[in-house]
């Protein structure tokens, strides 16, 4: 984790630009995918409630140092009310074996429940020591400045789909702004990329996979990338991102690739 660089979060944690997404990873999947992240130096490692993995995730996490995690996980958006919340983070927690969340996110918004009862309820968990940092998900610019504006502990992060074929640039320029740490989740565009010519031209000139390319790029903009991989060699492989350098030009290519394209976060979840 020490080798990772790192987001500094208002609290002043740590947050390591690369982190092991478990989303989809159930059972056996999971135990072997999170042992070969923890072996290779992930520091960093992101779940949800409604991943329905926490347990597993928690059985690998018991013989390894917490401390040395950076643990992220989310309450669910049926779970949004002030108890629920409460209640929700305190299941995750037992599920996990853990003590605390370094993050706990809320995994959608929900406009039928009020935002500042949510975070009222962030914010009682982080009184009681149970979350040490606050953070939201699949938030748009205006969700993310209403929570801002009623939040009594700092929003640390937003977690969006980020990938080259939808970059978001009005949205990551607001996070930056706000000082909101843009996380990416499906950072590869759930392998969309791996055949862009752009991409495999890239890799070929770099001696590089097509998805330490896509990191790259991103974790040079300050994103934080949270890929995921059942394969051993291919999630040390995105790990490797720090000693080599990919060029302002070709990283203007991939720039050039943003189709406005999600993969997951479609107009039907835009609530603003």
């Amino acid at each position: 984790m020490s080798d990772i660089p790192t987001r500094t979060l208002p609290s002043g944690d740590e947050l390591p630009l690369v982190g092991f997404g478990t989303w989809a990873l159930e059972e056996e999947s999971l135990d072997g995918a999170v042992r070969a992240a923890l072996d290779a130096g992930y520091g960093h490692l992101d779940t949800a409630e409604g991943y329905r993995n926490e347990a597993e995730l928690g059985e690998v996490l018991a013989e390894y140092d917490r401390e040395e995690v950076f643990l992220t996980s989310k309450v669910s958006p049926e779970h949004l009310n002030y108890n629920s919340v409460i209640e929700a983070c305190e299941d995750s927690l037992e599920r996990l074996g853990t003590d605390y969340l370094d993050l706990y996110l809320i995994h959608w918004p929900n406009p039928a429940i009020s935002l500042r009862e949510t975070l009222s309820a962030m914010a009682k968990l982080h009184d009681r020591g149970l979350i040490r940092n606050v953070g939201v998900s699949n938030f748009s610019a205006y969700q993310l400045s209403c929570a801002h504006h009623v939040a009594d502990v700092p929003i640390a992060v937003n977690q969006i789909e980020f990938h080259p074929y939808f970059q978001r640039p009005d949205l990551v320029e607001y996070c930056r702004e706000s000082d909101t740490v843009v996380e990416a989740a499906a950072p590869l565009a759930r392998g969309a990329l791996f055949d862009d010519e752009i991409v495999t031209e890239l890799a070929e000139t770099y001696d590089r996979s097509p998805a330490q390319i896509v990191l790259k790029w991103a974790v040079d903009q300050g994103i934080v990338v949270l890929p995921k991989s059942n394969s051993p060699a291919h999630v040390r492989e995105n790990l490797a991102l720090f000693d080599w350098e990919l060029d302002a030009d070709d990283a203007a290519r991939l720039d050039a690739l943003d189709r406005d394209d999600p993969v997951y976060d479609t107009p039907a979840h835009d609530w603003t």
